[in-house]
Parts: structure tokens; C-alpha cells; sequence
């Protein structure tokens, strides 16, 4: 914002550059030889604009509530990437803005140079807020309870179509009869009817374990499941496992809930379910409509009634 301190008469303030709104200064160490070295690369400072020191600082003073103690020596002077323009540094001397700098933009021609822009940046060795992570890449499984929400964006890349989930990496394809009905690869027939493994789970053992899921951790009477609003059966993260299973467990795919790896059963579920639709909308109760018509209504009186 402009200040009112021309150095001649008052002016437009030209826009500032870029340069020092990168978060930081644009310098590695302000005690760094290079600063101040004649024989550094950096383009010159226009003399009318290096010039602009004691305006450039009377802009950071008034930006510093007024107290000139906020505002220490200066640290360097730089051009911006527009013409008419540079920027003054101080040190900060600001309660609670250790290692920060005041960066103040100064710009104009030469006779009509005013403050553009003040603003405090971190230096170097200054402690600065962490880089700020999405709440949906901060959310861990664990965080989530029964009754809890966790929606999937519409555009999420784990999730695909039902008719395009065809998995590519098949080991064969699948075969087709005479009367041109897809059936099981040779693969997935072999593999089912145990070729290749000694033995396979007996029937009571593959009910023994049913049950044991059933009753388990990620059945239908967990509590996440009685709170949940829809089941695993209709999740796009439900991986069905194979075999005489399949109808009642599958896999948890969705790495943001509990049950991520696990096996769960059909009529599980979590705040996580893939389909999951949130009213973003305003939770404000809107007041109803009260009509002012003129009219002054007057209390009434004992007596008044005939």
C-alpha cells in the first residue's frame, strides 16, 4: 500500500517485482560478502532509488506500529525485475520475528519515488510455519472413529468404473464358450481347484474362518459398522476375494480407514465408503421472512375488550 512519504511530490506508486515475495529473502546470508560486492552479478540499483533509504525506512516504522526500535540497520538494497523499482532491507527487531527482514519496494522515476510495498519475510535462519499439507494427505487410518466421514474426491485415481477395472496384467484371457459366454481363464480354473498347492482349505476349515471374520474386528457387528451409512459390498474399495468366499469377504483397499489390508465382510463399513456423498452446504439456519408493513401494533390494554 501506498505511503505517504514522496521523496519530491506525491505520486503513483509503480507495482513491485516479484523477487522478494518468494517467501524469503533473495539472499543466503545478509552477512554474505556477496551483498554488498561490487563485482557481483546482480543489475545496479538506480541512484535516485538507493537513494530512497530514509523513506523506504520511515515505511517500515509506521508499518512497525510506530516504533522505530522494530526497525534495525540495513541489510541490503536490490532492483527489482521492473523498471523504477528496488527494495530496501532492514533487520527486524520485531517481538516474536527472530531473523526476519523488512522489505520495503520502493519505485518511480527519478523525482517521484514512492513506497510500493512493505512487508516482513524470513530469513535464513528464521522459524518459519511448515509447509502447509492438505488435510486429506495429513488424515491418517487411525484418525478415523465410528460416525466419522472421510468422502473421496470425485476425480480420486484410485477408484475407476466398474466397467474399466479390467486388469491388464491377466495372466490369461478369459475363455469363451460356443454360445459366446465368458468363462474362467485356465489359470483362475487351476488355481481354484488347488493344481499347484498340496492342499487346499476343507470346507469346515473355510467356515471356521468365516466365522472368525464374522465375528471379528471388521465384521457386521463392529461398532465402525453399525455407524457407517453403507457396506464394504458397495464400496469401490472392496476387493471380493476369491473362491466360495467371495460372496461374504473381500479386502479393504482404501488406505485412509482402519481396515485398510484387512479382510472384512460385505456388510462392514466405515466413514471411508467410496460413494460417500457430503452436503457442503451452509449450516446456517436461515431466519424466517418477517414482513414490515408500517403498521404499529399496540399492546393491549386491560379494558379494552368489550
Amino acid at each position: 500500500m501506498p505511503f505517504g512519504h514522496p521523496t519530491t511530490s506525491p505520486g503513483s506508486a509503480a507495482p513491485s517485482g516479484e523477487r522478494h515475495n518468494r517467501g524469503v529473502v533473495p539472499f543466503a546470508d545478509p552477512t554474505d560478502d556477496a551483498v554488498t560486492d561490487p563485482e557481483t552479478t546482480e543489475p545496479p540499483v538506480a541512484a535516485h532509488l538507493a537513494g530512497a533509504g530514509d523513506l523506504a525506512r520511515a515505511a517500515a516504522v509506521e508499518e512497525a506500529d510506530g516504533d522505530p526500535g522494530q526497525v534495525g540497520d540495513t541489510v541490503a538494497v536490490r532492483t527489482e525485475d521492473v523498471p523504477d523499482a528496488a527494495t530496501h532491507y532492514f533487520a527486524a527487531a520485531k517481538p516474536g520475528y527472530r531473523g526476519w527482514y523488512w522489505a520495503v519496494t520502493v519505485a518511480g522515476p527519478e523525482g517521484d519515488v514512492n513506497v510500493s510495498e512493505v512487508v516482513l519475510l524470513p530469513g535464513p535462519e528464521s522459524v518459519v510455519a511448515p509447509t502447509w499439507v492438505p488435510w486429506s494427505d495429513r488424515v491418517r487410518a487411525e484418525d478415523l472413529g465410528p460416525g466419522d466421514l472421510l468422502p473421496v474426491e470425485d476425480d480420486d485415481d484410485r477408484l475407476v468404473p466398474a466397467h474399466a477395472a479390467l486388469d491388464p496384467d491377466g495372466d490369461e484371457p478369459a475363455e469363451v464358450s460356443e454360445a459366446g459366454e465368458a468363462g474362467p481363464g485356465v489359470r483362475e480354473v487351476g488355481d481354484e481347484l488347488g493344481m499347484g498347492r498340496p492342499r487346499v482349505m476343507s470346507r469346515e476349515g473355510r467356515l471356521d474362518a468365516a466365522g472368525r471374520w464374522s465375528d471379528g474386528e471388521f465384521g457386521p457387528g463392529a461398532e465402525m459398522a453399525k455407524a457407517a451409512s453403507a457396506h464394504c459390498g458397495t464400496c469401490g474399495f472392496y476387493l471380493p476375494v476369491a473362491g466360495s468366499l467371495r460372496a461374504a469377504f473381500g479386502v479393504c483397499g482404501n488406505g485412509n480407514v482402519p481396515a485398510d489390508g484387512h479382510v472384512v465382510h460385505a456388510e462392514y463399513g466405515c466413514g471411508g465408503h467410496s460413494e460417500l456423498q457430503v452436503d457442503s452446504g451452509s449450516i446456517v439456519a436461515v431466519a424466517d421472512l418477517i414482513y414490515d408493513d408500517g403498521v404499529e401494533m399496540e399492546p393491549e390494554t386491560t379494558g379494552s375488550r368489550g
